[in-house]
């Protein structure tokens, strides 16, 4: 009989980027902290059967015998888009019944999961009842079943979504808890303040993966809920792509390993936090997002992680200091909260220091780590700024921020962003950013390039 394996618990690391250095007076200390998980996923032969949550009934269970790879404790709800436009074209609906069969297939086994079909509501596509099912050889038919009577009509509001897979996945005492969404449609069956108080509500509860496919979707309505809700966002202009993406978004949800860390941030007295962002793999401010843990400490919630690495830019303003003076600006942890309540357990630290001196050319000197991602956060700001000024009328100021993007994105090697900004703008000179906008832009190359213009590259080293 083939067994399960228990995951290996991921190792934290953290390491800090800075130039140390502040003239005589100064108050800003800028750091990098990388941070990296790694040794999680499955190890050895020996293992143990997954336990199936009480709530769910018998006949979902998976039998030992049909184990694949096991993992920890995992919940997933795919939510697809079946308004009335997924009819137009007739390949969108299939795209989407063949993608989420796909994210299906993909599932380890043992992994509680369900399946919405949304519209100007939520319905339980499988498998119903407010209930997961738990994933295997069963289980999987039975939704691909389900999924084959799934048909378009009806509107699109995307709040109720969210709200019946937070209850699901609220059902499951599962750590890892996680949502896909596809939608191919603005958000016009519910006020927008409705969706926002919808991702208020479901912030820290589960993490989502958003997808528009096509291009009749509101970019900024995909990736608020994915920002919101600390996940990804894309688009899928050709709904033959859906099944690879939703594979590949399943593949990463279940090497998940650890959920709930947070960025701790400790400060000593005097000293307030500037931001905190995360700026790799892409643009993300979390500044807002703090909660207080203690005096002068606050934490910032970073979502699930696997094996990975990811950079954030922590800037502090300290109280200024005389030449040959030094302190711990911040201190930075790694926390993770413990079943019982009590004191998180930290998983990994870094210090932030600052040290005043009168050597201009130390105190001037600027960080590689800090510059190239100083640039990268300028580079998602201005393609933002840019095309909405493209949108409004303003060619002047599109073209002077789109340039300054070129130049960013060609500075910093980011090809990917430079091949994008390539199908919007007639680049006549990289390195200065001088540009021409195109007469004709798809709005395929347009959403496209919205989409993705947070995606950074890491620093060479």
């Amino acid at each position: 009989m083939a067994v399960f394996s228990k995951p290996s618990v991921p190792q934290f690391s953290v390491e800090v980027y800075q130039n140390v250095n502040l003239p005589e007076g100064g108050r800003e200390v800028n750091a990098i902290v990388t941070v990296t998980s790694t040794g999680g996923g499955t190890t050895g032969e020996t293992r143990v059967p997954a336990q199936v949550p009480a709530h769910i009934p018998a006949q979902l269970s998976p039998s030992a015998h049909t184990a694949r790879a096991a993992g920890p404790d995992a919940a997933v709800v795919i939510m697809v888009d079946c308004s009335g436009s997924m009819e137009y074209p007739p390949t969108k609906m299939e795209g989407a019944r063949e993608a989420t069969a796909a994210a299906v297939d993909t599932l380890r086994d043992g992994v509680a999961f369900a399946v919405v079909a949304g519209t100007h509501q939520a319905k339980e596509a499988y498998p119903g009842n407010g209930r997961l099912a738990v994933a295997g050889p069963v289980t999987r038919q039975q939704a691909k079943e389900a999924l084959r009577r799934l048909t378009p009509g009806g509107g699109t509001a995307i709040g109720t979504w969210l709200r019946l897979a937070d209850r699901l996945l609220a059902s499951s005492d599962t750590a890892i808890r996680h949502g896909i969404l596809l939608t191919d449609g603005r958000n016009e069956h519910e006020e927008p303040e409705a969706l926002r108080a919808t991702l208020d509500a479901c912030a820290g509860r589960f993490s989502c993966d958003a997808r528009g496919v096509g291009t009749d979707w509101e970019v900024k309505e995909v990736t608020g809920i994915a920002s919101a809700l600390l996940g990804t966002a894309d688009i899928v202009a050709d709904p033959a792509g859906l099944a690879a993406d939703f594979t590949r978004m399943m593949e990463t949800a279940m090497r998940k390993e650890v959920a709930d860390v947070a960025l701790r941030l400790w400060t000593p007295q005097g000293a307030e936090v500037r931001f905190v962002k995360q700026v790799a793999p892409s643009v993300e401010d979390l500044t807002d997002r703090r909660t207080d843990s203690g005096p002068r400490t606050g934490d910032y919630p970073t979502g699930s992680w696997g094996d990975e690495s990811r950079d954030y830019h922590v800037c502090v303003r300290v109280p200024s200091a005389a030449v040959g003076e030094e302190m711990l600006a911040a201190r930075v942890s790694l926390v993770l909260p413990t079943p019982d309540g009590s004191s998180p357990q930290v998983l990994s630290q870094g210090l932030v220091r600052a040290v005043w001196t009168d050597d201009l050319a130390a105190s001037t000197a600027i960080n590689a780590q800090v510059a190239h991602y100083t640039g990268q956060a300028e580079l998602a700001q201005v393609i933002q700024q840019g095309l909405d000024l493209r949108k409004s009328g303003d060619v002047d100021g599109a073209t002077a921020k789109l340039g300054r993007a070129v130049q960013l994105a060609d500075r910093s090697g980011n090809e990917d962003t430079a091949k994008l900004l390539a199908k919007v703008v007639d680049v006549v000179d990289a390195a200065t950013g001088t540009v021409r906008l195109k007469a004709k832009v798809s709005a395929e190359a347009r959403m496209t390039l919205e989409t993705r213009s947070t995606k950074t590259v890491r620093v060479k080293k």
